[in-house]
């Protein structure tokens, strides 16, 4: 963020409590085809430009687009997976807009009858169970790309990726600040990879997020909306809208009036700024397609694609907890990803502690991946390794602390085997009741003021003297055993 952004946002963060925040997305989810959506071209990321458009995607006279079934396919996967409904009959239509990459001045999409309509999606913010209502998700295809050589002060066209197939998700607009808008885009992001639709990559422009951001008074009308285009990290998602909610009230505080426009997200200077004027519906002169015939699904299709597609990350989450008896938080956290979820299922079959293995999975495996920037396939710890430290820690073994250590241990490729790093180290917890009745004895007789105190109905003198026998046995006292025993001593 720029110098002269950061102090605008120093003057004017305090605005932001009088106003309400309202945050809407569209999402363009690039499908998982081998082939075009209206051509045999291939959708390969990464060729020499111009070298995957037919005479479809070029607009050639007289070429005309097919239909590709497998993205209709992935439209009904996605529709099921979050509740929708699949349209019997959908249309296409052609939305008219002039820019250099769309060779025909068109872009085929779909407008008043999409094929997937309503259905919503579930996720967490600082615990709390948010959900934001989609309004639909339409087919259309990929624009091309412009080049701009600096260097030579020239532009070219790239059609390689004109017809690419999109699935273009629009929400409701339901979400109310940016942190919800944030955890909307990963909980679709893990919908969309987990069913294989979409393989996520937002570098390469494989999932796009616009965010339409406005703000008003409590209560208030709609306020005029600004939409942020092409967001392709999270990290920067939530900068942009950030910075672009603090300007717009900048902007209605000091007499201004909003006005609806398309704007980029610098990250260099953490700013928005106006690309061009927003077009409305009417602008684009939508019409019905005439080279393409309505959409027709059956429900049989429908049914069949049901029954065979994988479990659906929801309803894995409700058996984690109807099995595993987890909290609904944690389930939805163990199944961000499908990786992170057989991670946790083959932990717990081995040790038999679900909750220990989650919270672990969920704790410090996460940490380390998230320090080391690394998925939870490239782990240093593998699930045997895991399960193994757990058994340990529930069968009194070695305390929590002492867990860590060996994990530690385990993580920096010390050793590979629990047990080892545990004899090794000396973290063998101490549980000979008669050893620790002895440490205890010493330490009431040494503490006679605190066990006055906790004989007084003093809570925190009864864990000084909980430290005070910890710190005796050298951090080796089984924690329940030290609790147990000394409740025991003083009655």
């Amino acid at each position: 963020m720029s110098q002269n952004a950061m102090n605008t946002v120093k003057k004017k963060s305090l605005l932001v409590q009088g106003y309400e925040v309202v945050i809407g997305f569209e999402t363009h989810t690039q499908l998982t085809t081998a082939s075009k959506i209206f051509s045999r071209a291939s959708t390969a990321f990464g060729a020499e430009p111009n070298t995957q458009a037919s005479a479809v995607d070029f607009a050639l006279p007289g070429a005309l687009p097919v239909m590709n079934k497998g993205a209709v396919q992935r439209a009904i996967e996605f529709g099921l997976a979050i509740n929708a409904h699949i349209a019997e009959s959908s249309v296409f239509a052609r939305k008219n807009y002039f820019y250099p990459d769309l060779p025909k001045g068109y872009q085929i999409s779909q407008f008043e009858i999409p094929v997937v309509q309503g259905g919503s999606v579930e996720f967490f913010v600082d615990g709390e169970k948010k959900t934001v209502r989609l309004e639909r998700a339409h087919l259309e295809e990929d624009a091309g790309k412009s080049l701009h050589e600096d260097f030579i002060g020239m532009s070219g066209i790239d059609l390689n990726r004109a017809g690419t197939p999109l699935l273009e998700i629009v929400t409701q607009p339901d979400m109310r600040s940016s942190s919800e808008a944030v955890a909307y885009a990963k909980e679709l992001h893990k919908i969309v990879t987990w069913i294989g639709i979409c393989d996520g990559n937002m570098q390469e422009g494989s999932f796009r997020c616009d965010a339409n951001v406005s703000v008003r008074k409590p209560g208030a009308e709609l306020g005029t909306r600004r939409e942020i285009k092409n967001l392709n990290s999270f990290k920067f998602m939530q900068q942009a809208i950030d910075f672009e909610v603090r300007w717009q009230i900048e902007q209605i505080e000091d007499g201004h009036e909003i006005r609806q426009a398309t704007v980029l997200f610098d990250p260099d200077s953490g700013e928005t700024r106006a690309m061009r004027t927003k077009e409305d519906a009417a602008d684009y002169r939508y019409f019905p397609d005439p080279d393409l015939p309505p959409l027709m699904i059956g429900r049989d299709w429908v049914e069949q694609t049901r029954a065979a597609m994988t479990e659906l990350p929801r309803v894995m989450a409700a058996r984690f907890e109807a099995d595993y008896g987890l909290s609904e938080y944690d389930a939805g956290q163990l199944t961000q990803s499908r990786a992170t979820a057989s991670y946790f299922e083959a932990v717990t079959a081995s040790c038999g502690q679900p909750k220990l293995a989650g919270n672990w999975v969920m704790g410090e495996l996460s940490r380390r991946l998230n320090a080391d920037e690394k998925s939870i396939e490239e782990s240093s710890v593998s699930q045997t390794q895991l399960a193994s430290l757990i058994t340990r820690i529930a069968d009194g073994t070695i305390s929590n602390n002492a867990a860590r250590q060996v994990f530690d241990a385990l993580w920096l490729g010390q050793a590979s085997d629990v047990d080892a790093v545990i004899e090794a180290k000396g973290l063998k917890q101490m549980s000979d009741s008669g050893e620790l009745e002895k440490i205890i004895d010493e330490v009431l007789a040494a503490n006679p003021k605190n066990v006055e105190e906790v004989r007084a109905g003093n809570t925190k003198a009864f864990n000084a003297l909980v430290g005070q026998a910890m710190k005796a046995s050298k951090g080796k006292g089984n924690p329940a055993q030290v609790n147990e025993l000394l409740k025991k001593k003083l009655g």
